[in-house]
């Protein structure tokens, strides 16, 4: 159970009065995510039906969060189905409980769809670009945190831990991720807001109708072409080998085109930019297996996933871009 701090209905009971939700009649700890502590949350009224989520977050803080929930907050006005944070009495998005960061956001309908199909890929590529233009105008600014900076900064950290052979390709590749984005092309990509995490299980569908998606607690500036590299990654692979499936490729690329356009510089970075996805989750992954928090509770994701991936990206080149 994803719940590192135990909330209960009497913990709520004068902490809600601040939102014009009513009293909270029903409290249920979510069993999923790693870095925080989720519940549904029922209210006696409110406008999404008295249906929320109860985050406290484990590892932000206060000053942490404003990108993260007030992008959420842009999207959801803009119509992008994204769960919506619920204002307090003051204003305020974040507020205390226990002493740490929390917020209620509406509860998005639907469940993951972990075996995608073209169809599934179509929705996810046309609400993307709709989510990449809907936040042109976001105000805020923050860097992808997981971004290039950070791969050369942590490489040196997993190295004494890889075989030979994992060591030289993690060498080759930040060195080739480096020079890339020092490059013209790189430099003359699109720009701006991105989820930089929209797995599968980060998306929510009824039936064939992608109903939302969550999680922005890696999102961040960064290019466009990126964030759809990273969702092709998860989308569109087969998890047992790493290889891409053509037709959920082909179904997501073009749903994404019809609505924002690819450019020619896009074009020219497509393949370096998946290899710059994988290399990120194979990173970040090696380095929660090796060097874990303190107060890590959960078993770490296998690496080994995305160095397939990477492998298998840097021998095969992808279908390009429409």
């Amino acid at each position: 159970m994803a719940v590192f701090t135990a909330v209960s209905l009497d913990d709520l009971h004068q902490w809600i009065k601040q939102y014009p939700l009513g009293q909270a009649v029903g409290l249920e700890g979510i069993s999923s995510g790693i870095d925080n502590s989720n519940f549904f949350l029922n209210t006696e009224h409110g406008p999404h039906s008295g249906q929320y989520v109860l985050t406290i977050f484990e590892n932000l803080r206060f000053d942490q969060l404003p990108f993260y929930v007030k992008l959420m907050a842009h999207l959801a006005e803009r119509g992008i189905p994204v769960p919506a944070p619920v204002p307090n009495t003051d204003g305020d998005l974040v507020v205390a409980l226990h002493g740490k960061p929390a917020i209620i956001v509406s509860r998005l309908q639907g469940s993951s769809q972990l075996d995608p199909q073209p169809v599934h890929c179509a929705e996810v590529g046309r609400m993307l670009a709709r989510m990449h233009l809907a936040a042109q105008d976001f105000a805020l600014h923050q860097p992808n945190l997981r971004g290039l900076d950070w791969w050369v900064e942590t490489a040196p950290a997993v190295l004494p831990y890889l075989s030979e052979a994992e060591a030289a390709l993690l060498r080759s590749e930040v060195a080739y991720q480096s020079e890339f984005a020092a490059g013209a092309t790189y430099a003359d990509l699109a720009r701006g807001p991105v989820h930089a995490d929209l797995f599968r299980n980060n998306v929510m569908f009824e039936g064939e109708r992608l109903s939302g998606c969550f999680d922005f607690y890696f999102a961040g500036v960064d290019t466009w072409l990126y964030d759809v590299a990273v969702t092709v990654n998860d989308w569109c692979v087969d998890l047992a080998t790493g290889v891409l499936d053509a037709a959920r490729v082909r179904a997501l690329l073009d749903a994404y085109h019809e609505v924002r356009p690819f450019t020619d510089d896009e074009r020219a970075a497509w393949q370096p930019m998946l290899r710059a996805g994988a290399l990120r989750f194979w990173l970040s992954r090696l380095y929660d297996l090796h060097l874990p928090r303190a107060a890590e509770l959960l078993t770490p994701h296998d690496p080994t996933h995305f160095e397939r991936i990477l492998r298998e990206r840097i021998a095969c080149p992808a279908p390009n871009l429409p």
